[in-house]
């Protein structure tokens, strides 16, 4: 049976180093995405997720699986099963410039509907996950439900004054 695979890639303007440490430890995950999240980055050692009041529908959700690879500026790789079927998600960083080229691949997804509705799931996820981690690594911009960034109360109350703005030349 094929199984289907995601593929993103995405530039961020950081020194691999610092997206390696975004993606490769627990306070890094918790910096940008989510609340609680533990890593051993060595092979073999495990990666816990934990998102609370997530998403549209806040819901909080525990995952987890283990670390295959481990490479300090260059790769991260786990698996983990959102599905039926366990996945390998592997992010690939590439110097780049003044930054880090970005290519996550999560494989192995089988053709069955637990892991169809993941794969779509996943494949949208992936896609907004990037956008966040290069958000926040490029301009320390973080996703609503996480630690508040010490420029956050700042530059949301830039963008409401631009928005208060906005709204009041345009009635």
């Amino acid at each position: 049976m094929k199984t289907l695979s995601i593929h993103h890639r995405t530039f961020i303007n950081a020194a691999p180093d610092k997206v390696y440490e975004a993606i490769a430890t627990g306070a890094g995950w918790d910096a940008w995405f989510t609340q609680g999240t533990t890593v051993e980055a060595r092979p073999g050692g495990t990666i816990h997720f934990r998102f609370q009041d997530f998403g549209p529908d806040h819901i909080t959700l525990e995952d987890g699986g283990t670390v295959l690879e481990a490479i300090p500026g260059e790769k991260f790789v786990y698996q983990w099963t959102p599905g039926e079927s366990t996945t390998t998600i592997s992010f690939d960083l590439t110097e780049l410039g003044e930054g880090t080229l970005v290519s996550l691949a999560e494989s192995g997804y089988k053709q069955t509907d637990a892991d169809l509705k993941a794969y779509a799931d996943c494949a949208v996820g992936w896609g907004e996950a990037l956008t966040l981690l290069k958000y926040y690594l490029e301009h320390g911009v973080t996703y609503g439900a996480v630690p508040k960034h010490q420029l956050e109360k700042q530059m949301t109350q830039q963008y409401s004054k631009r928005t208060d703005n906005f709204m009041n030349s345009h009635q």
